[in-house]
């Protein structure tokens, strides 16, 4: 899809049906009710999104621990981002699409279609299981033990002024005037 439909699409399009939705909903059930409503998709969506994320989180930790790169949960992190940007974003057209990225299938089928259109490579490291270390994902491989040594360096001071920075007394401007 090209960028220039893709923006005509978010500048103008969306605004458009989140208009008439307005509209049309604020008709039907009244200008508070419907303020109200947006309030509250807004709310629920930030509680969810928050108790999604940890778990996202969670789920994530336990896979780079097994040495794996967490794919899909990235995935749905970046999910959980846009539905929050969505959700807050004022409108209902924006709240159905936030609220539908919520859902887990959904998010998992779109994990699923996009999968197969990228290949991740990194250097030293083997995508799939293990694959979040170099050498396949041997826990505690390719260590290397060094010492250290903490350096510190003395304080940098500024040299004395030289001249002008020093107060001038009036015997000393006399001096001069003469």
């Amino acid at each position: 899809m090209p960028l220039a439909l893709i923006l005509l699409v978010t500048f103008i399009v969306v605004p458009l049906i989140e208009v008439a939705l307005f509209i049309q909903i604020g008709g039907w059930i009244g200008l508070w009710p419907t303020l109200l409503a947006i309030l509250l998709t807004a709310l629920v969506g930030s509680v969810v999104i928050r108790a999604q994320g940890v778990e996202v989180a969670t789920k994530a930790r336990a896979r780079m621990d097994q040495g794996v790169m967490p794919l899909e949960e990235g995935f749905t992190g970046l999910c959980l981002v846009v539905a929050g940007f969505l959700l807050i974003t004022p409108g209902f057209f924006t709240d159905a699409m936030g609220a539908v990225l919520l859902l887990p299938p959904v998010r998992h089928l779109l994990y699923r279609r996009v999968a197969r259109h990228v290949r991740v490579v990194q250097p030293g490291m083997r995508p799939g299981p293990g694959g979040g270390r170099p050498g396949g994902g041997r826990p505690g491989g390719d260590v290397i033990d060094a010492d250290y040594e903490v350096v510190e360096e003395p304080p940098r001071t500024m040299p004395p002024p030289r001249g002008g920075w020093e107060r001038r007394s009036e015997r000393d401007e006399d001096d001069e005037r003469r």
